[in-house]
């Protein structure tokens, strides 16, 4: 695997460029309704690992897209994941007081306050779709992304996802219902940034493109493998939030059903599958084989 000193630039200046373009989409503090706005501000700046946005920029390097056609969907793909955060963090969902280090938004506001500034957030990213001039790309194309974010984030997808996770607590699930519930969870999200990256460019024959959603659909899976791992042996000041929080709370993880070494082999596989399906890309595609390997790697 690689060795992710490296890359930690490559993500530094992704993460920067990211943050700068949703912080432009968000409105300022001092807009009304200024307490809303402060806190959909708190949610989504400063803080986070921008996986995803750091993802469509990757897919877009593999294709030689430029940045600035993609600014606005890798700010709507980290604005949605941020709502579900705040969402997650209530107390009728996850109930946890931490975030990126800090006090959850429920906490740090109000709870109907961080209701409202999730909401703001979901809403904001499909506006950022829509009207961000500097996506090139057809009429068609852009309902074709709407449509596609929107399963990705819906019923049929995160919310779905969570819903069964909620649904899940105390009991014993399959492997493939625990599957099931990890790739619409976290998985849907994490495909869509590379699928939606990969709709923005020019030419992709299909071949091509079936290839890009199957190292989204094999890294989303793994990313959520590693996270039940780090429930487990993670640092609660490197999470940025409650190490053994799930455990806790009695939440199906692969680490519950089968174990530490089968779930760190699990993610090795699908680590393995997901260098397979970029065989064709040559070089511009080590920024994703790196993620990939982040992916798995990662201790926060």
């Amino acid at each position: 695997m690689s060795d992710l000193e490296p890359i930690k630039e490559r993500f530094k200046f992704y993460q920067n460029r990211v943050e700068q373009a949703m912080d432009s989409w968000i409105p300022k503090i001092k807009t009304h309704p200024t307490k809303l706005h402060e806190a959909m501000r708190y949610a989504v700046l400063g803080g986070g690992k921008r996986l995803r946005p750091i993802l469509c920029y990757a897919t877009g390097e593999a294709l030689n897209i430029p940045l600035k056609q993609l600014d606005g969907i890798a700010s709507a793909l980290e604005l949605i994941h941020s709502y579900s955060l705040v969402h997650d963090d209530l107390p009728a969902m996850d109930d946890d007081d931490l975030r990126r280090g800090k006090p959850s938004c429920h906490i740090e506001f109000d709870e109907a306050t961080a209701i409202l500034a999730g909401d703001a957030l979901q809403a904001l990213a499909f506006y950022i779709v829509t009207h961000d001039k500097q996506m090139q790309v057809t009429a068609e194309t852009k309902l074709k992304m709407i449509e596609f974010l929107a399963n990705a984030c819906g019923s049929r997808g995160m919310a779905g996802g969570q819903a069964i996770d909620l649904e899940s607590v105390g009991q014993t699930l399959s492997l493939m219902q625990l599957e099931d519930m990890h790739i619409h969870k976290t998985g849907a999200l994490i495909r869509a940034s590379i699928v939606l990256a990969a709709m923005s460019a020019k030419k992709l024959n299909e071949q091509q493109a079936n290839q890009l959603d199957h190292f989204g659909k094999c890294i989303g899976l793994a990313f959520q493998i590693r996270d039940d791992i780090l429930d487990e042996e993670g640092e609660t000041e490197k999470l940025g939030k409650i190490q053994g929080g799930d455990r806790a709370r009695n939440k199906p993880t692969y680490p519950a059903l089968v174990g530490l070494v089968t779930a760190k082999q699990r993610a090795n596989g699908l680590y393995e599958d997901a260098i397979q399906s970029l065989q064709n890309f040559g070089d511009k595609a080590t920024l994703l084989r790196d993620i990939a390997a982040y992916i798995i790697q990662r201790d926060q």
